[in-house]
């Protein structure tokens, strides 16, 4: 089997690339190492901008590929407020670039639960009305939006995977999470554990939660990697075009990652009390039953514990991320 992976030299890219390798994919990477970082693949890669059509059009023309997984994207959700043409230029005209010269071929899209908006539920499923607040998943659910019209028009199938909060590393410490600007939970409190950064600030400490902190479900990196395996075996093996949450189920608070940070360095994380951020909801946790009864999906890193452990042993090696 060969499979494309755009944006592949990204964080949850390249573990994907590299898991599907790991079981025996033949992987080809297309990415324009903005964000990405060469180091976190070491396989066949090809540098190009999705943006660019006629490039794209003409690298792929000729070559055949079983399916395609898309995460090359913009992911910052206050960025996207601030720049919500570049968003809307940089999340959905890819798409269309790709499914114009990949006719046929399934399509798994790294989707986001930033698609549903405002929660309604502490438990979110599928069926949750979408309502995006910000153009990130206001993008993310029109690029959604077109896989299914291709889909329905008979143009290929798709598998729109929505994540929760993507954490951890490779078990072996050599790839993990290196973002410019950093703003993912579990990194920031590891650098300001490891003295890295100042101590980290925790937004909003009287949420109706036991603790009164933010309540979030984290999913490891390489759970995210194996649902995309099992998204593109469904797809590839003549299943029905279909949309999943991904997440444990289980929420952890923004107090209960920092203690478990603390546990695994050796030392408390540092930190300062701030006023809530506009936007942010109380509880965010995945119902991801209907993965596991379609897919076959299970995630493995279920102990919050060991999840961060990944992370810290990745930091500790890599202080400075592939800068290192």
């Amino acid at each position: 089997m060969k499979v494309l992976v755009t944006g592949g030299c990204g964080y949850i890219g390249s573990a994907t690339a590299r898991w599907l390798r790991s079981k025996g994919v033949d992987v080809q990477v297309i990415d324009n190492l903005s964000e990405g970082h060469r180091q976190a693949w070491d396989g066949p890669l090809e540098i190009l901008d999705l943006l660019d059509r006629d490039l794209l059009h003409t690298y792929l023309k000729g070559k055949s590929f079983d399916g395609v997984v898309h995460f090359a994207a913009r992911c910052y959700v206050g960025e996207s407020v601030e720049q919500p043409e570049r968003y809307w230029r940089s999340n959905v005209v890819p798409v269309i670039h790709l499914t114009e010269a990949l006719q046929g071929v399934p399509f798994v899209f790294s989707s986001t639960c930033a698609t549903y908006g405002e929660p309604q539920a502490e438990y979110l499923q599928e069926d949750h009305p979408q309502f995006p607040v910000n153009p990130y998943g206001a993008t993310k659910l029109a690029a959604e939006r077109l896989l299914l019209d291709r889909s329905a028009a008979g143009h290929g199938t798709c598998g729109l995977l929505r994540y929760f909060n993507a954490a951890g590393a490779a078990p072996g410490g050599d790839f993990g999470e290196h973002h410019d600007p950093e703003t993912h939970l579990i990194p920031l409190a590891i650098d300001a554990a490891l003295g890295e950064r100042p101590p980290m600030t925790i937004f909003g400490t009287d949420y109706p939660t036991p603790d009164g902190t933010c309540i979030r479900d984290y999913i490891h990196v390489d759970d995210l990697a194996a649902a995309h395996e099992k998204a593109l075996d469904c797809l590839i093996t003549g299943g029905d075009s279909g949309y999943w949450n991904l997440g444990t189920g289980n929420g952890f608070s923004v107090r209960q990652i920092m203690d478990a940070v603390g546990h695994a360095v050796g030392q408390p994380v540092p930190f300062k009390e701030g006023p809530r951020r506009v936007g942010d909801p109380a509880i965010l946790v995945a119902n991801s039953a209907k993965a596991k009864a379609e897919l076959g999906w299970v995630p493995h890193y279920t102990d919050v514990n060991e999840l961060v452990a990944t992370a810290v042993a990745w930091h500790r090696a890599h202080p400075s991320g592939y800068a290192s």
